[in-house]
């Protein structure tokens, strides 16, 4: 099935280099194109699309107002939102008004690709740098419950042999240090592919829709290290 895509950015250049790398994958198609969240209202209303990608900083209608009145009118709309910031109360914010993901502008092509088909299948997406953060501000938090800092430093890791592979382990722990695809990749020097396989392997065995929920699993029952 094709993915019907919405681009919404202010930025020509930008939205066009987005485009571009959309277009090279044949089940996605771009089908209109806007400079302001205010647009984005009558995009979805004329066309429909599965996913709409969308700027958070614009002039007019920023992404995060767009997004609210999206939901409220389109409730099955999918919205990705692009920012420069990686502040988790950025992330937060967009979140809890409805976006299903959340990409920096520094994003690599695959990135953008992984997270337009996670979100059309249903589940969520956050740029590997993003929940690095993530993960580090819920490692202060749960530190900062224990009285001290010290607890999650000491807490044992119990790597889930029961359940993964040795080499999903590995995965997984990076997943959770924020690495990307590439990243993970170069670490253990396997291709992308090969990652993309092991984080595949790894959302199934685990039962979670997309790599944020298995490392929030993962960090409640202690399989990674918080670092």
């Amino acid at each position: 099935m094709t993915t019907k895509i919405a681009i919404i950015d202010d930025h020509q250049l930008f939205r066009e280099g987005v485009k571009r790398i959309l277009e090279f994958e044949k089940s996605f198609q771009v089908i209109a194109e806007g400079d302001d969240g205010g647009d984005a209202v009558k995009i979805v209303n004329a066309y429909d699309p599965d996913v709409v990608i969308m700027d958070i900083n614009m002039p007019h209608v920023n992404g995060i107002e767009a997004t609210r009145e999206l939901v409220e009118k389109f409730p099955e709309t999918k919205i990705i939102i692009l920012s420069i910031h990686d502040d988790e109360n950025y992330v937060t914010h967009a979140l809890q008004t409805g976006a299903k993901g959340y990409l920096l502008k520094e994003m690599d092509a695959d990135a953008l690709i992984d997270a337009v088909r996670v979100v059309a299948d249903g589940g969520c997406y956050l740029h590997p740098k993003v929940t690095h953060n993530l993960v580090n501000e819920y490692r202060k938090l749960t530190a900062g419950r224990s009285g001290g800092g010290t607890m999650v430093q000491t807490i044992e890791i119990r790597r889930p042999l029961h359940l993964l592979t040795r080499r999903e382990c590995e995965v997984l722990q990076m997943l959770a240090d924020g690495k990307s695809n590439r990243g993970i990749g170069e670490a253990l020097f396997i291709s992308e592919k090969t990652v993309k396989n092991h984080v595949s392997n790894i959302l199934q065995k685990m039962n979670v829709n997309d790599r944020t929920q298995a490392v929030v699993v993962a960090i409640k029952n202690g399989w990674v290290e918080v670092r």
